[in-house]
Formats: structure tokens, C-alpha cells, sequence
């Protein structure tokens, strides 16, 4: 170690541009301004941090920050988005990676090791982001963080596979709960058997020695933590940490901070200056230059919406800027201040000073809190934020009303002062002049009976653009007994180009008394001040106007609240109109997990982790898009189709040949052998030759050295179209009777018309519904990589897919090679959910064209925005319903017509539309049916396979005619569908006969369970107390058939080779995506030779292994790749049987090597076939399914109706899954399918160009990405969240006795929805409003508020108003 005098020395000298990562130091050479730290840090084969979407919304790329602050002489640390942060923009800072913290060769870091064993990891390429995230907070709390700060700082990640519950399990133990467990853990005396339990952080003994039918409640036998010791906190050395910590390099605290001049690809120039004065001269050499802090806008600008700058100025080190000075007269906030930071200051000023003054404060507080995820707020400057003078800011419409004002200074030093309110100009235009920037803003003190208050309505409440934001405030005076009004604020966002003042609803509140009268006048007022035209951009025009008046109305109710304390003697709220102004706030999430444990052998049964989760959360664990490329591999960029339908009448590639860094360009001219594919009938092109036929379509792909400049050359690829009428939705298809060929299918049981005409049915009812679809967003984006082999005769890939064989079979068609030339690797994915099962293959056979003809390796991985615009979503189907029942609601005939929306293509949209048909009774004995199905063609991308297949659209519209029954009948929906339950031996409308069926006993014991005559009680009362908040209830069944509908998939080959040091391994055709295939298959082989589970490895999917095996889908997985392993091992232990019993054995491993000396074959390959299956279409008889998955759940949510925000209080799930080979994975699995159906029910929500979205152009997505399309954050999981699994009934048709799980609960998240539908009906009844009504899902905000109708939706929309949906 050198001394400190060398050091400074070597400080003073250095002008190195320099970087620590992980402990490293490195030297960034010139050059580099273009990268992002993201593309850095994988470039060096730190491949851990994720690139999971660009644009810092999912949070797989976080990594932590820290750095000296010369001011306060201490380290901060702090979780950031890789992907958005410049490499340049970390200079002199230390980066710490997921690999920095722990890993499996040195030991695992308590968090990681935390959640591992809490079952918080499950596909693993969200993994690394939440450690990362937690890891910031731990490291730079002073003291334990609490629940809510634990919750807070994973806003900004999101994970598709776990439903959170066991990531906040898992971190939970970081928490403080008991301080006794932190300060001293040796007092607690913790004998060698005792563990910490996550949920109570307390010692526990759950996990006893007794397992066999032990009973496990939440999930203590499993999520207890063995080593997780409490982790102390340290500034900068880290030693004080259990384990050693990376400290902070000595190097970076004596080291100045130099200006920087950088440059990087293009011409692209990089500067940081220190002081003002150089950056007001570099100002004046380049007027438009960008400013940067947190580059969360510019790095957007620059990647998705494709505007390049010149010049980019890092403002972050200039100390003018980052001033936050709180003066006598209010707080001065420097333009370069980090959101975080003057959260902390505000929060510590609302502490320390009188209430009166901080009024506007707390409302920053309040609005910062759900401004963005935690890793954007620590980088997004407030000047920043402002300037970008987005139409939707959170904070404008509050500097607006709270009286805010900027300085701002010109190139030669002068300064003045604007409001707040006068600086915003138009579309993100503000009043600076070319030469002047903002330098800071004074936000003063609120006065005495001065009032400021935030609102904010978005899609999903966490991390979150809003669709109307509002900034109000009033000062009132006391005059003769009045209050009255002497000065006002109303400011508004997302209704207009700009940030918004209502001026003249301001002018008509001065002077007036604060009443009634007032409130009525000025919402007329407001009617006319804040206007919206039909087809504004954005859309919901009738929702967003409604908010304008809801926001004023609370903010009328929530000062007259606050004005209430003061006047003792009258009250100007009533109590039941409270519920308008109480603030949110949420509980930590509580679950509870209720299982029985039937062990079989040494490994079945048994809740074991998942056999890659140590590698997950080290970020060891490989993707596709990890694997390093050889120094001559290539990128590839499609070329992708902007119409919807055109004949392509030229194609002009000149300039994208001359683009730097490209290789090569391929058209459909260039396939070497055939240019249509498809899974089951090859009716789409790979690239499109004559005519395209949706956005999106491939029309050629381009290759180049790096992925950024094969994007850059594709986008200049020209593409001259003549434009076609294009269908764009189901009504329009079914209006020009466009359909898929031979895709029309009947199912009948009885007769259904004599039922009608009969008379026997009591009532008739016929209705319509609309299922939205939904995206995968599966975490990990499409991506394989593809090389030749042995002079280019061969081609071998490593894909992320859920069917190799399909990869594999794609391929050797377009190449004209034999599929034995061709083979597909697959080590394990970052989530499918369908999304893989075929629409991958089109990308993987587009990239190997180039790999092919250039005999080099090809990498493509797509960018999130184009993987949700090609790559097909969940269908959207329309159902037409006519059904009669008796008066005492028993059904007993239904009509039935679906139609889905395939797209372009046929993909597997017949086979969705069949097992939509096959669900289309739910759980109900209807005696007489009739179902018609048609496959839809329309000019989108081809929508694709999606977690349930179809079951769930199709048993969406039963429920919703179930409901409607009950709402004719005036019964509560759960009576009805009782009533009309089958049974053991009910005959279904295939012809299939149940068996086995656990349906009733699923449903009694949800009931005495969520106690649900009890829960409708205190729902009806708090709904009598409450105006404008509501509660809901709902208890909702399912049966899912669990097999491919298409015989011949259900088969399943598997490979088994025993080693002579008794290890054993297995390769199956299945592919480990997150649900613990390879973790269940692992435990039925260590069962089946009575070995331990570490004994048994599971090697990667591999069609050169074990050839043509179906995708992994459909739920049948386990149940078939675990019964062909079984197969190899009876076969391999029937070989070992005459020497085992001859000789006692202490071992496994020496009777192996013993069976190895007598010559005996220890491999073998196992087979399966799904017995006593089959269906025929032209009978509509036969059995699709091997047996059933019953399900139940029950659901609580409260809505707001004013907004149509709502949240999960309780959801409770029960599923029958026999005995279960590994109950903690199925509980995972149970939870994460319910949050995502959570999603499709209630907040994703796919917006394309279509007529009623006029705003969008033709065909395109405008939902692709995490900024436009929300699927559910940590905030959005139920509050008290109980899943259990019938016990005592073995399923004897699966493998020991268990049942699938994969897709069964997807379905049960409609508990959700029909709770929500409600608490809506209880806010229609206080309007006199009864009655069933249409809602469909998604029940998005706007859904919700507009069903909620009251005075403030009057003026804009009737009581039958029904949202604009693309279906």
C-alpha cells in the first residue's frame, strides 16, 4: 500500500479518465461518449447486470453507485439504471455489480443468499436488479431500513414470474423489527438447529426433522434463512459487514475531479465542466448543446425516439447547480439537484419547521414518492425535469402552484427571475433564450390558511407516468365567520400540449366565500376552462376531463377538512366524504403459504430451491444473450415493415450498406431455400417479398460489428409501400368476413334451440364481451445466437426458447439443410409464458440466413419496444352469449359465439380458439350448448401462445354471463354459480366424463377460509360509511384440462446417464424458464435411485440430446419429461437389480462402480406417452384432456371512484395439485400466475392504431414498453396475500401423484376483476344507478372511474359509457 502522500501525489498528476468496478480500477480511454455504463459493463464480461428494456423501466440492470462527496467527507452510495446512465457520467466513482457483491466460488452475500432460499428467484433475470437495489439501501442506510423503506426501494424493478411475495420475504430479514436480533446477536444464544425465520425475524423450529405430512404455514419450513446474519452498516471501509464488504478505493477520496472533454461515436462530444463560468462559456460555444445529469430523458430521446445530439454537458459537478439552501423565506434548489436529494431535504424540513409553512412541501414529498422507481429519482435533477417541459411532468403543475419562481442566467452572467407559471411555452418549449440556462428555483413558504395539494391519477400507481396530474392551491382569510378566498392556484398536466394554469377557474374562486356554492360555480367554471378535443392524443378524452373535476372536488373536501380543525363548532365535511381526501398508504404485503409436505423417496415432495437460484442471484446463471461472441461475430437488426398492409413496390439499401460497421444485407431473394414457415401450417414469409401484411413485418435483416450500428443501418434501409385497406380489429374482420381458412369450429351438447323454444327456460339473456389482450413481457427479450460449423456444413444456436425443435426445424427449412445438420441449445430463459413457443423460431431463422451465407456468428437480440411490436401478445377475443335459466338461476342452455384475433398469420391461434371452446363452461352443468368459434385475420402481428392458452378468455365470458344472471335474478353471482357446479361423472360438452373431481371441496373450504359471509358484512357496512371509496368482494372457481389438445405433443423423450462416481445426469426436452421444471424433474431422479438431490444434474435442452420434443407448454412439462426420466431410471436400476442384490452396498457410488466393473449399461433414454387421449373434431367427441386442475379464489379490493384507482386488500387461493413433487416451487408458481393475471385484468392494457385510437397511426403499437404498458409492480400485490393447497387427494392419473400448476391459477386473478365490478356497483347504487352494466377487461383506472358514475362524469359521459378497447 502506498502512502497518502504518494497518493495525492498520483491524484494531483492523474488526468486519467478513471472507473472502479468492483473493486478494479480502470482506465476509460477517449472515444467512448456514446456508450452506455450498461453496454461497459457487459462489454468486460460483467454480464450480470441485465439489459432487460433501455429506458430504466424494469430495473434489470441496476447497479450501485458510489461516490465521495468532498462537502459532507463521506461515501454515497446509490442504486442507479445502467442502461441509462452514460459511461462518462460515472467517472472517478466506484460501480459495484451483482458479481462485486458475492459469489458461489467465495461465498454468497446475506441478501443473495436470502433470497435464494426465500424462493425469490424463479426465471433469475430480474434477480440481479433486486439485489442490486437492496444492496444500495442497506449500504446506505445508517440504520436498519424499515418495511416501507425495504418496499420503496424496489419500486423501480419488476419481476413477470414470482408475484414479489417471496422478494419482500426474503429481504424483510434486513428490516428492523426487533432490535434485540440486530444489536446482539449472541445473547439470542441461537443453538446450531434453531434458524431466523423471514417473516417474523425471529428463531423458529419449523424446520423440524419430522417432514413427512408436517404441516407448513407461512412457508416458515422453507423461506427460513440459516446463515442470514443481521448485516451492520458502514460509510466507506465495509469491514464492519458480515463478510467483507468492497471498500470504497482510498484513490477516488484524495483524487480531484477534472473537467472532461470526451468525444464519442459520430462526431458526438462530451464535456463536464466545474465551475458556472466554464459551463456558461461552453454554453455560448454550443447554444444547442444538451444539458445532463441523470440522462433519463436525453438517453430516452436518443435510443427509443432516435434524435442525435452533438454536444452532451455532464452538469453534475458544478456546485452552483446543486445548491439546496433552506433560507428564511423558503428553499432555494439548485437546477442540477437530484430528485432524492430534495426529497431528503423536504422530508427533514417538514420535521424541523412550523406545518403552516411546509404545506407545499409535503405535497412534493407526496408526488416524488410515486414519481418514479427509486434508481431514477437518484439520478433525474429537478432542473432536468422542468425543462424537458413535458406536458405530463409531476412536478410542474405543483412549481406552478405553489408559487414557485426559476432563475435563470445568461452566457455573459446576467440573471433573472420568471414564475413558475409564465415559463412554460408550448409542447416542451420554455421561455430560455439560446444563451441562458435555469440555474435554480426558490420555492417559498406557505403562509397561515395557505393550502397546497398534489394529485396524480396513472395506470398502475408505482413508478408510473400520470394521465392527469394537478398542482392546486388556495390561501384562505378569515372574514365575518367566512373563509374566504384571497389568492389561488390551479395547474394541471396531461390535458393540454403543456402544463396548464385554469385561470379563469383561479379569478372566479378570489374573493369568494369557501362553500358549497363556491365548490358547484367553480367545477361549472372548470367545465369550460379545461377543454379536450375528441381524438386528442393520449385518448381517454371523457376520463381525463372527469379527473380535472374529481382532482378540484378533493382538493375542495380535503381544505375544508383541514379548515374543519380550526372551527370547532360546525363542520364542513361530512364523515362519510372523508374517504375523498385520507391519503393512501400502504401496508406491507403479508402472505401465507398452507401446505402438507408427502415426501416420496429422498427428494419428492419435499420444498426444495430452485437448483439454479444460487446462481441466479449471483448473476453467475447464463442467458443467450450472455454468451460471448468470437471476434468475427456479427450483430443482426431486422428490417421491419411501417405499414399495416402495402405492396412493397421498391427497396432501397444503398445507404445502410455504407452505414459504418455493416456487413451485410438479406431479402427474401437471399434465403437459401425456402422463404415460408409456420408452426403448424407455413403460411407466413420469413422476410416479406411482395406484400406486407402488418407493422412489424420482417422484410430483411442487416449485420454489422456492433448491435448499436446494425439498428443504425437498418433504420436507413428504404422501403417505398403502396398502401392497402387494412383490417384492424375483430368487428372489423368479422364485418368483412375475414377469416383464417378452414378455421370455423362447433362443439353441441343437447339441443339448444328446442331449450329456447321450449319454454322450460324462465329467462333469456344475450349479451356481448370483449377480452383484451396482453403482452408476455417476459424479462428477458428474444434472443439467439447462431454459428456454423465444420466449413459452414452444420449450424448450431444457442436460443432463448421455449422449442428447440422448433428453432432446430425452422432453420434447417429456409437453410435447406437436414435437421440432423442443425442443432438448438438451450440452457434456461428469462421467462416465456408462450411468448417463446413459436414466434422466437422466426427470429432465430432471420438470423441465421446472414450466419449461413457469411460463415460467421450472428447475434440477435431484440430491443423490448420491437419485441413487443413483432412478437404477438395474447389474443383478444369477442364472445356473443345468449343463455337461459330458470328463475332460481339455474342454466340451462347457451349459445355461444367467439371469435379471436390472429393476426397475420395462423400461428397457434386455432389451437388457442379450440381450448377456449373446450373452457367455455367453466366449472358450470349446462345441459344444453352451443359453441362456434372462427379464428380472425386481420393486418397485426400474429398474436401466439400465452399462459393459459385461451382458457382463461374463454371462462372470462362465463363469468361474465354468470354475473349477468345474477344481476337479472338480483343474487349474489357466488349463489348462481353454486347452484350450478358439475360434479363427479358430470358428462362435459367434448364428451369427456370428470373424474376425480375436487371442485366442491375446493369451494367449501375457500369459504370457511376467507369467511366470506363475514367479509360481505364489513364490506356492505363500509361501503354504507363510505361516499367515494368502495369495497368489493368476489369468490371465483376454475377447472383447467391439463394436455395439448393436439394428440400426437404429448410425448416426451428423456436422456439418463449414471456416472461411476454415483452422479448422475439428465438431459429432457423440456426447457427450465423460471418455473422449476429442472428443479422438479432433479428430485423424482434422486427419488428414483435413493440419492441425494446434490447428486443429480440437470444439463442444458439440447435437440442433438433428445430429439423432436414438443415445446414447454401447456403445463404438461412435469408431468411428462418427469415420467420419461422415471422411465430411464427404472430401466438403468432394473440393469443394477442382480448385482444389488447380491452385495450390500454402503454406497450408491460403489454399487455404480461395481455395475461399471460387470460391464453394465448406465445410460438410458426414457419415454412417455400421455395415456387415453384424444379428440375428434368431426364428432366433437372424445377426451382432450388427461384430468382437470380445479381452483378457487377469493378477492377484497377497495376503490377510489373519484379516480378509479384501486387496490387488492386480500386475495386467497386454493388449488387441488394432489400430492406435489415440490410445493414451494407450485406455491411460487400459483403466485406469480396470479399477479399476472392480476395484470390482465386490471392494468395492462395494449393500445394499437386502430379506429377507435385514431391518435396512433395505423397498425402500431403505441404500448411498447414499460413507459406506455404497466404490468403489475410490488405495489400492486394483494396486501394480505394466502395461498394453500387442498391436502389429502393424490391425483392418480400424473406422476407421484401430482398435478400441474403452471397455468390452472392464471385464471383466478378474475376474483380481482369481479370485485372490482363490485365495489363499482355499490358507487352506482349511491346515484341510483342499479343494475348489471358492461366492464371489460382490463379494469384499467379509466374503466373503473367512468362505471363510477356521479356528477363529475355527467357532463361527459352517459351511465353506460364503455371505454375504447383494441380488440
Amino acid at each position: 500500500m502506498k502512502s497518502d502522500e504518494q497518493l495525492e501525489v498520483i491524484a494531483e498528476e492523474s488526468k486519467e479518465v478513471i472507473l472502479y468496478v468492483n473493486g478494479v480500477r480502470r482506465v476509460l480511454p477517449d472515444g467512448l461518449a456514446h456508450l452506455t455504463l450498461l453496454e461497459y459493463l457487459r462489454d468486460i464480461g460483467l454480464t450480470g447486470t441485465k439489459l432487460g428494456c433501455g429506458e430504466g423501466g424494469c430495473g434489470a440492470c441496476t447497479v450501485m453507485v458510489s461516490q465521495y462527496d468532498q462537502n459532507l467527507k463521506k461515501c454515497l452510495h446509490y442504486a442507479i439504471n445502467a442502461c441509462l446512465a452514460p459511461l462518462y457520467s460515472v467517472e472517478g466513482m466506484h460501480v459495484i455489480t451483482v458479481e462485486g457483491i458475492g459469489n458461489r466460488k467465495h461465498g454468497l452475500h446475506p441478501i443473495q443468499e436470502s433470497l435464494a432460499r426465500a424462493h425469490g428467484s424463479q426465471c433469475g433475470f430480474c434477480t440481479p436488479g433486486f439485489i442490486m437495489s437492496m444492496y444500495a439501501l442497506l449500504r446506505s442506510s445508517q440504520t436498519p431500513p424499515n418495511e416501507e423503506q425495504v418496499e420503496e426501494s424496489l419500486a423501480g424493478n419488476l419481476c413477470r414470474c414470482t408475484g414479489y411475495r417471496p422478494i419482500v420475504d426474503a429481504f424483510r430479514v434486513f428490516a428492523k423489527t426487533d432490535d434485540i436480533l440486530y444489536t446482539d446477536l449472541s445473547s439470542l444464544s441461537l443453538q446450531e438447529r434453531e434458524f431466523v425465520c423471514p417473516s417474523t425475524g425471529k428463531p423458529c423450529s419449523c424446520r423440524s426433522n419430522s417432514e413427512t405430512n408436517s404441516q407448513c404455514t407461512s412457508e416458515q419450513g422453507i423461506a427460513c434463512v440459516k446463515k442470514v446474519e443481521p448485516v451492520s452498516y458502514s460509510e466507506i471501509d465495509g469491514s464492519t459487514y458480515t463478510g467483507k464488504e468492497l471498500i470504497f478505493p482510498p484513490e477516488l477520496i484524495l483524487r480531484k475531479s477534472n473537467t472532461l472533454n470526451l468525444s464519442g461515436f459520430g462526431g458526438l462530444k462530451w464535456f463536464r465542466p466545474l465551475r458556472l463560468q466554464h459551463l456558461l462559456e461552453l454554453k455560448s460555444n454550443y447554444p444547442d448543446a444538451k444539458f445532463l445529469v441523470g440522462n433519463t430523458e436525453v438517453g430516452i430521446e436518443m435510443r427509443l425516439k432516435r434524435i442525435q445530439y452533438e454536444v452532451l454537458i455532464s452538469v453534475t459537478h458544478v456546485p452552483e447547480l446543486n445548491v439546496l439552501h433552506v433560507k428564511d423565506d423558503g428553499i432555494e434548489i439548485g437546477a442540477a439537484v437530484r430528485l432524492s436529494d430534495l426529497m431528503k431535504v423536504l422530508r427533514k424540513v417538514v420535521k424541523e419547521r412550523a406545518a403552516n409553512e411546509t404545506s407545499s412541501c409535503m405535497a412534493f414529498i407526496e408526488q416524488l414518492k410515486w414519481f418514479a422507481g427509486t434508481q431514477i429519482k437518484n439520478v433525474a435533477s429537478v432542473g432536468g425535469n422542468i425543462c424537458t417541459a413535458s406536458p405530463i411532468s409531476d412536478l410542474n403543475p405543483l412549481w406552478m402552484a405553489a408559487g414557485a419562481t426559476f432563475q435563470v442566467i445568461d452566457c455573459r452572467g446576467n440573471v433573472r427571475t420568471i414564475a413558475a407559471e409564465n415559463f412554460f411555452l408550448g409542447y416542451r418549449r420554455v421561455d430560455l433564450a439560446r444563451d441562458e440556462i435555469l440555474h435554480s428555483v426558490f420555492l417559498p413558504w406557505t403562509k397561515p390558511f395557505e393550502f397546497v395539494k398534489e394529485f396524480k391519477q396513472a395506470h398502475r400507481r408505482e413508478d408510473d407516468i400520470a394521465l392527469v396530474n394537478a398542482g392546486m392551491r388556495v390561501y384562505l382569510e378569515k372574514k365575518d365567520e367566512n373563509w374566504v378566498v384571497s389568492d389561488a392556484s390551479i395547474a394541471y398536466g396531461g390535458v393540454a400540449p403543456l402544463t396548464i394554469s385554469a385561470k379563469t377557474t383561479k379569478e372566479y374562486l378570489i374573493g369568494k366565500s369557501w362553500n358549497q356554492e363556491l365548490l358547484q360555480g367553480a367545477l361549472k367554471v372548470l367545465c369550460k376552462d379545461i377543454l379536450l378535443k375528441d381524438g386528442a392524443p393520449g385518448g381517454m378524452v371523457e376520463f381525463r376531463q372527469s379527473l380535472t373535476l374529481s382532482f378540484f372536488f378533493k382538493f375542495f373536501l380535503w381544505v375544508s377538512h383541514q379548515i374543519d380543525g380550526t372551527d370547532s363548532d360546525k363542520k364542513n365535511v361530512p364523515l362519510s366524504h372523508l374517504s375523498a381526501v385520507q391519503s393512501f398508504h400502504r401496508p406491507p404485503v403479508i402472505g401465507s403459504q398452507d401446505y402438507e409436505i408427502t415426501k416420496h423417496g429422498t427428494a419428492v415432495g419435499s420444498p426444495e430451491i430452485h437448483l439454479s437460484s444460487r446462481l441466479q442471484v449471483t448473476g453467475e446463471a447464463e442467458y443467450a444473450d450472455d454468451t460471448p461472441l468470437p471476434t468475427n461475430g456479427l450483430h443482426a437488426a431486422l428490417v421491419l415493415s411501417r405499414k399495416p398492409h402495402a405492396r412493397i413496390v421498391s427497396i432501397d439499401d444503398s445507404r445502410a450498406k455504407a452505414s459504418p460497421g455493416v456487413e451485410g444485407i438479406y431479402f427474401s431473394e437471399d434465403t437459401p431455400a425456402d422463404n415460408m414457415i409456420g408452426p403448424i401450417i407455413a403460411d407466413e414469409e420469413l422476410f416479406a417479398s411482395e406484400v406486407v401484411t402488418c407493422v412489424g413485418q420482417v422484410i430483411g435483416v442487416v449485420v454489422a460489428d456492433t448491435h448499436e450500428n446494425a439498428k443504425l443501418a437498418s433504420r436507413k434501409v428504404q422501403v417505398e409501400y403502396e398502401e392497402l385497406p387494412a383490417i384492424l380489429s375483430i368487428q372489423e374482420a368479422i364485418h368483412a368476413n375475414s377469416f383464417h381458412p378452414r378455421t370455423e369450429k362447433w362443439l353441441k351438447k343437447g339441443d339448444v334451440d328446442l331449450c329456447f323454444q321450449s319454454g322450460q327456460c324462465e329467462r333469456v339473456i344475450e349479451g356481448e364481451v370483449h377480452v383484451g389482450g396482453q403482452e408476455h413481457f417476459y424479462l428477458e427479450p428474444q434472443s439467439s445466437v447462431v454459428w456454423t460449423m465444420d466449413g459452414g456444413s452444420e449450424v448450431h444456436m444457442i436460443s432463448s426458447t421455449q422449442a428447440p425443435q422448433q428453432h432446430q426445424k425452422y432453420v434447417a427449412h429456409v437453410l435447406g439443410l437436414p435437421m440432423s445438420k442443425v442443432v438448438c441449445k438451450t440452457k434456461r430463459i428469462g421467462g416465456g409464458f408462450g411468448g417463446k413457443e413459436t414466434r422466437s423460431a422466426v427470429i432465430a431463422a432471420a438470423a441465421s440466413v446472414p450466419s449461413y451465407l457469411l460463415n460467421r456468428p450472428v447475434k440477435i437480440t431484440l430491443d423490448r419496444d420491437t419485441d413487443m411490436m413483432i412478437s404477438g401478445q395474447r389474443h383478444s377475443f369477442y364472445g356473443k352469449y345468449k343463455v337461459g335459466f330458470t328463475n332460481e338461476g339455474k342454466v340451462l342452455a347457451l349459445d355461444l359465439e367467439i371469435y379471436n384475433n390472429a393476426g397475420n398469420s395462423l400461428d397457434l391461434s386455432l389451437a388457442v380458439l379450440e381450448r377456449a371452446m373446450f373452457l367455455s363452461d367453466n366449472v358450470y352443468e349446462i345441459p344444453n350448448m352451443r359453441i362456434k368459434g372462427n379464428v380472425c385475420f386481420t393486418h397485426m402481428p400474429s398474436n401466439t401462445a400465452f399462459r393459459g392458452f385461451g382458457g382463461p378468455q374463454g371462462m372470462l365470458i362465463t363469468e361474465n354471463w354468470i354475473q349477468r344472471i345474477a344481476a337479472e335474478l338480483k343474487k349474489s353471482p357466488e349463489e348462481i354459480r353454486e347452484i350450478n357446479f358439475q360434479g363427479e361423472g358430470s358428462i362435459l360438452h367434448y364428451g369427456q366424463k370428470l373424474q376425480n373431481c375436487t371442485l366442491a371441496q375446493v369451494w367449501k373450504e375457500l369459504q370457511l377460509s376467507s369467511e366470506f359471509s363475514k367479509a360481505r358484512q364489513e364490506v356492505d357496512q363500509f361501503n354504507a360509511q363510505n361516499r367515494w371509496k368502495k369495497r368489493g368482494i368476489s369468490m371465483v372457481p376454475t377447472k383447467f384440462g391439463i394436455s395439448f389438445t393436439t394428440k400426437f405433443m404429448n410425448q416426451a423423450g428423456a436422456l439418463v446417464h449414471v456416472y461411476t462416481d454415483g452422479t448422475v445426469l439428465v438431459t429432457h426436452g423440456g426447457v427450465e424458464m423460471g418455473q422449476g421444471l429442472h428443479t422438479k424433474v432433479a428430485q423424482i431422479a434422486a427419488s428414483a435411485f435413493n440419492i441425494p438431490l446434490s447428486s443429480v444434474f440437470i444439463s442444458d435442452t439440447s435437440t442433438d440430446k433428445v430429439p423432436n420434443s414438443s415445446p414447454t407448454a401447456a403445463s404438461a412439462s412435469s408431468d411428462m419429461y418427469g415420467a420419461a426420466v422415471l422411465d430411464a431410471c427404472e430401466q438403468i436400476k432394473a440393469r443394477m437389480e442382480p448385482i444389488a442384490s447380491k452385495h450390500n452396498f454402503s454406497s450408491f457410488a460403489e454399487l455404480v462402480s461395481v455395475c461399471y466393473m460387470s460391464r453394465i449399461d448406465l445410460s438410458a433414454h426414457g419415454f412417455y406417452i400421455t395415456p387415453e387421449i384424444g379428440f375428434d373434431w368431426t364428432t366433437g367427441q372424445g377426451n382432450p384432456f388427461r384430468y382437470f386442475t380445479y381452483g378457487a379464489a377469493f378477492s377484497e379490493v377497495e376503490i377510489d371512484t373519484l379516480t378509479g384507482d384501486f387496490h387488492t386488500r386480500v386475495a386467497n387461493v386454493i388449488l387441488d395439485l394432489g400430492f406435489s413433487i415440490n410445493p414451494a416451487i407450485d406455491v411460487g408458481q400459483i403466485e406469480g400466475a396470479f399477479v399476472q393475471g392480476l395484470g390482465w385484468v386490471a392494468l395492462e392494457e395494449l393500445k394499437w392504431g386502430d379506429l377507435d385510437h385514431k391518435w396512433v397511426p395505423p397498425g402500431c403499437l403505441y404500448t411498447c414498453g414499460p413507459g406506455s404498458y404497466k404490468i403489475p409492480s410490488l405495489n400492486d400485490v394483494p396486501f394480505k396475500f394466502h395461498v394453500s393447497l387442498l391436502k389429502g387427494h393424490p391425483n392418480v392419473t400424473a406422476i407421484h401423484s401430482s398435478k400441474a400448476v403452471g397455468e390452472p391459477p392464471f385464471f383466478l386473478a378474475s376474483a380481482v376483476f369481479f370485485a372490482i365490478k363490485d365495489a363499482i356497483s355499490a358507487a352506482r347504487a349511491e346515484e341510483g344507478v342499479t343494475g348489471w352494466f358492461a366492464l371489460d377487461n382490463p379494469a384499467t383506472p379509466e374503466r373503473i372511474r367512468m362505471a363510477c358514475v356521479d356528477q363529475f362524469t355527467e357532463p361527459f359521459a352517459k351511465s353506460d359509457f364503455r371505454a375504447k378497447l383494441s380488440v
